[in-house]
């Protein structure tokens, strides 16, 4: 933070928080630390508390308090990828034979991360319908540590009403873990409704520009915080200081982006539900989407995706993403241009023949910046 106090409004912290200026030059932008090791003042003696890159850095502890504040977390922690935060999350609060109920609709690599990885190190997991509180219940067991949520879901945008599954987390004594890199913290905050952590892959949103790779966890509680920088130390996959900086320098941006994200988003939705292929509209922001009123309540707006089906099955969804010019053919989203893929075949390919296996119809589009005629012209002309 800054040396004086300044306003709690996200926008201003997104620009303020951990961005102290250099006490050497005056610089108001965080050096990129790029060192590996430290001079100590005497041995044991660590100078600002800094001693291995792999242990702290300082530009990675700017972008870490820069999240932390941008949660309304305690602490904030960045990675080398979305995934290896999650691995650390679940490393931390998970023990062989413990039991993890996750979404019928989530992120393929953290499909792949439970159905691959996970259980061969014993944890056993199970899948539930988080949008219904009754159908996560019904999944728990006497050993389930952790619930297991994203909201919005990749790639159907499904909505879970995070404060009400908490309390059914709670009441199994059981941790939330909120994956919300679709919404954003601009968007949703999901430990102010009850989650216990809250997991980012940084290379979407809070990145914004498509050029780096990372991750992020924030939680509230200070022990679990220090657990998780145990485990962040001990395995090693932290986000590097260029990286950090990176991202730091999106999220001072998030807020404009986000709104610009949104307005296109729904515009495009509209667009596509009077469309004549199109057989199917996913997102929040319409009025008959499932969870429209949950997520008006939680969230700020109803975020950059979109998703949708369309008529002639799966070739007809491919010969969509292939003729789309303005709309980038690519993974990820996120970023300030627009991208459009087939999770079937991309994104989502390790869940093929499971319950979180999409249809494969379906074609998602992350909505950028760029002027919505030009994108809605682009889309009309992939379908037509």
């Amino acid at each position: 933070m800054s040396d004086r106090q300044i306003s709690q409004h996200f926008e201003t912290l997104a620009i303020h928080a951990g961005n102290t200026a250099d006490p050497l030059t005056g610089a108001v932008v965080p050096p990129i630390y790029q060192v590996s090791t430290y001079k100590q003042d005497g041995v044991g003696g660590l100078r600002g508390g800094y001693e291995y890159s792999r242990s702290a850095n300082p530009t990675r502890t700017a972008l870490e308090e820069n999240l932390a504040a941008l949660e309304g977390g305690r602490r904030g922690l960045a990675f080398a990828s979305g995934l290896a935060a999650e691995d650390c999350l679940l490393r931390t609060l998970l023990s062989p034979g413990d039991h993890v109920v996750i979404p019928n609709d989530a992120y393929g690599g953290t499909f792949r991360l439970f159905s691959k990885v996970v259980s061969r190190w014993g944890v056993e997991w199970s899948v539930a319908d988080t949008s219904n509180p009754a159908a996560v219940r019904a999944a728990l067991t006497p050993k389930t540590k952790v619930v297991w949520v994203e909201t919005p879901s990749n790639p159907l945008l499904g909505i879970t009403d995070i404060a009400a599954v908490a309390q059914v987390a709670r009441d199994a004594g059981a941790k939330l873990v909120v994956d919300n890199t679709f919404a954003t913290p601009y968007l949703q905050q999901p430990l102010a409704l009850g989650a216990d952590a809250v997991v980012h892959s940084l290379t979407k949103y809070m990145g914004g520009h498509s050029d780096v790779v990372g991750g992020a966890l924030i939680v509230n509680d200070q022990a679990l915080g220090e657990e998780l920088a145990f485990h962040q130390n001990a395995m090693g996959a932290v986000a590097g200081p260029f990286d950090s900086w990176l991202v730091l320098r999106g999220t001072k941006t998030l807020s404009v982006r986000m709104d610009r994200h949104c307005e296109n988003a729904a515009r495009v939705a509209e667009m596509l539900t009077r469309h004549a292929r199109v057989t199917r509209v996913l997102y929040p922001g319409l009025p008959e989407h499932p969870g429209h009123e949950i997520a008006a309540k939680q969230m700020k707006a109803f975020g950059g995706m979109v998703s949708f089906q369309v008529d002639g099955g799966e070739e007809a969804a491919v010969e969509v993403c292939n003729r789309a010019k303005v709309f980038t053919l690519g993974e990820s989203l996120g970023g300030v241009e627009s991208l459009i893929e087939h999770p079937g075949r991309m994104t989502h390919a390790s869940a093929a023949g499971s319950a979180l296996e999409v249809p494969a119809d379906l074609v998602r589009i992350s909505v950028g910046i760029e002027n919505i005629d030009d994108l809605l012209e682009d889309l009309q002309q992939a379908l037509a």
